[in-house]
């Protein structure tokens, strides 16, 4: 580890329980300055993200507004304070007396961030896991994404200031760059969780070094999803146009670069989905994506998809100086049953396979042959004998479950769950989307007859 992440994770532990401490309001009051620091400095921030990023800006300025209300949705969610449950004493109580408890939320302590580079405001420096973990009373120590240096830059020192203006100690916010000392700050005892957005290869790295440790700590990380599309017989044939547009503009939105991308469309045998999505996918001009190393990563998993024995193109995508146009595959229930492994893997840009299943069984065992998931949508009515049987056996498989809509779009609310089991995520209890994600860094401790006045919290 380098002399000046060391610092920094000093710094970090240093601040831990003055950052703890602080007077709710004051903490909330810190996050909103943040949050009216970003906005007004949007004009410097999304030129830079643009240069680097290479995503338009009406994008960019949207998913700034979206990071902005992220933190001042932890700011509310911090004025209204964290869950606290109190027992009174009973003397009567059946199992024994029982005495008075009070079980309270407490900071776990340092935070290291992983930057993703798909979103660089909303999932970066200043992101969901950032704002939550700030609010849940830890400090935050960001590992920058090199997708983006140069902002990430810009944005942490933003950050560093609004907070240090707020009244927040040294040592609660840091940026620093390079794989080593990621790997090093995860391995550093003072570290207390991880929060990770990016690949399922280097995600599970980082989690078994995490859970390698002395003391094993917590590892959120979201690795990687296909979200599969599940389209009944009776929704086929009612409203094939409909679905096939969707379904290639979900794929193809933000050129295929959203982990909730769908990556699986299961369609009946002899649908003219196929057909249709297929003149909608051909009509879709090229779009740049991330950076050179995300097209070398799409280019190589695009060609073990594409040059799979039982995959047969519909369109065949194009990877010009603009950028790649779409792709879009097809393939067979049996084939994708026989080998999911391959097939049932996410390839991040602008492609898609197309399953044709020939009855209710079949597309169930689909269904019961993923892994976990994110998302996984139906398409249907409400009258299909297999939507019940269907919805249950995605709900024991993915974090979201959508009816007649699309993957795409997750909305920051109280009731959403961004998660899902591994490999969609390594920790399917939480979210990292909407403000229970502050639930990820925080430890319940009961107080048994402590007066409240003495107690932390």
């Amino acid at each position: 580890m380098t002399d000046v992440t060391d610092a920094l994770l000093g710094a970090a532990a240093e601040a831990a329980r003055p950052w703890a401490e602080l007077p709710d309001e004051k903490r909330a009051a810190a996050l909103d300055a943040v949050a009216d620091t970003l906005d007004a400095a949007a004009d410097e921030l999304v030129p830079l993200a643009r240069e680097e990023s290479r995503l338009p800006e009406g994008r960019l300025r949207g998913e700034l507004v979206r990071t902005t209300f992220q933190l001042r949705s932890f700011a509310a969610q911090v004025r209204e304070g964290f869950e606290v449950i109190s027992d009174e004493p009973d003397p009567d109580w059946p199992t024994g007396p029982r005495p008075a408890l009070r079980r309270v939320l407490l900071p776990l302590g340092p935070v290291v961030v992983f930057a993703a580079s798909n979103f660089p405001f909303a999932f970066s420096v200043a992101g969901g896991d950032t704002a939550s973990a700030l609010a849940a009373g830890c400090p935050v120590v960001v590992k920058a994404h090199p997708g983006h240096p140069k902002l990430s830059d810009a944005t942490a020192e933003l950050v560093r200031k609004a907070l240090t203006s707020a009244g927040a100690p040294e040592g609660t916010f840091a940026l620093f760059h390079g794989e080593a000392d990621g790997r090093d700050a995860v391995l550093d005892p003072r570290t207390k969780a991880v929060a990770f957005t990016g690949s399922l290869r280097g995600g599970r790295a980082l989690f078994d070094l995490a859970v390698s440790r002395p003391e094993p700590i917590p590892f959120y990380g979201e690795l990687g999803s296909v979200n599969p599309v599940f389209v009944t017989r009776s929704a086929a044939e009612a409203r094939a146009g409909e679905i096939a547009t969707g379904y290639v503009d979900s794929f193809t939105l933000g050129t295929g670069q959203f982990c909730t991308k769908p990556g699986l469309l299961l369609v009946p045998s002899g649908s003219r989905i196929l057909e249709l999505a297929t003149e909608h996918a051909r009509a879709k001009g090229a779009a740049a994506l991330l950076n050179d190393r995300i097209t070398d990563g799409y280019t190589a998993g695009l060609e073990t998809l594409r040059g799979h024995g039982s995959v047969r193109v519909l369109v065949e995508g194009v990877l010009g100086e603009d950028g790649p146009t779409p792709t879009l595959l097809a393939t067979t229930a049996a084939d994708l049953l026989a080998d999911p492994d391959t097939l049932a893997t996410e390839c991040f840009g602008p492609a898609s396979l197309v399953v044709t299943y020939d009855d209710d069984e079949q597309l169930l065992a689909v269904a019961r042959s993923l892994e976990g998931q994110l998302t996984g949508t139906v398409h249907g009515e409400e009258s299909d004998d297999v939507a019940r049987p269907l919805l249950a056996e995605l709900a024991q498989r993915v974090g979201r479950v959508l009816w007649n809509g699309w993957p795409t779009g997750v909305s920051v609310t109280a009731a959403m769950h961004h998660g899902g089991p591994y490999p969609a995520t390594t920790s399917p209890l939480h979210t990292s989307v909407g403000i229970t994600a502050s639930a990820r860094f925080l430890r319940p401790v009961a107080f048994q007859n402590v007066p409240a006045h003495l107690s932390p919290r």
